[in-house]
């Protein structure tokens, strides 16, 4: 017979309190002196903090809240000295490689020099990029981001598009 080998279950029954002093567990019956722990009756809920107000309720409703706005893609102004043409808008960008979808929101903001002078087109740019821009002789006029294309046809052949001219340019 060897210790590993005894055929013995773990249930082990009720520890029973309240019964004397001698019992180990006597008086108080392990509930302390005094105070809401110490009563009979209803207990307090989950997640209750002693009239403090519960964590459950001063945490935000939407756990991990996440805004449905899609963020603008973020274009740099010495980015766009590599964009060749007069005009600079969505679809060049896109076609440059420089934001990934033509159809959302594109914020042109000052990092680095621009030294071109062409027309860009965009839905914003920074006041200090503006500036910039201005002072190196193109100009800047605000435009609302273009929509998909009605059909799905349309819609591939963009795409397709697109992605025909990012890899002639990535073959260069």
């Amino acid at each position: 017979m060897k210790y590993n080998e005894l055929q013995v279950e773990a249930n082990k029954g009720r520890k029973r309190v309240g019964r004397g002093i001698s019992a180990g567990q006597g008086k108080t019956a392990g509930r302390g002196t005094k105070g809401q722990g110490s009563r009979t009756g209803k207990k307090h809920a989950h997640g209750f903090v002693g009239g403090q107000g519960p964590l459950v309720q001063r945490i935000p409703k939407a756990r991990g809240f996440k805004s449905l706005r899609v963020p603008a893609q973020v274009v740099y102004t010495s980015q766009l000295n590599d964009v060749k043409g007069a005009t600079i808008d969505n679809f060049v960008l896109a076609q440059a490689g420089l934001v990934a979808t033509p159809y959302h929101t594109v914020k042109v903001i000052l990092k680095g020099e621009y030294t071109g002078k062409a027309l860009i087109k965009v839905q914003a740019m920074s006041a200090n990029a503006e500036a910039a821009v201005k002072k190196a002789g193109g100009s800047f006029e605000a435009t609302p981001a273009p929509q998909l294309p009605a059909s799905n046809k349309e819609r591939v052949a963009k795409k397709a598009e697109i992605a025909e001219k990012r890899a002639k340019k990535s073959d260069k």
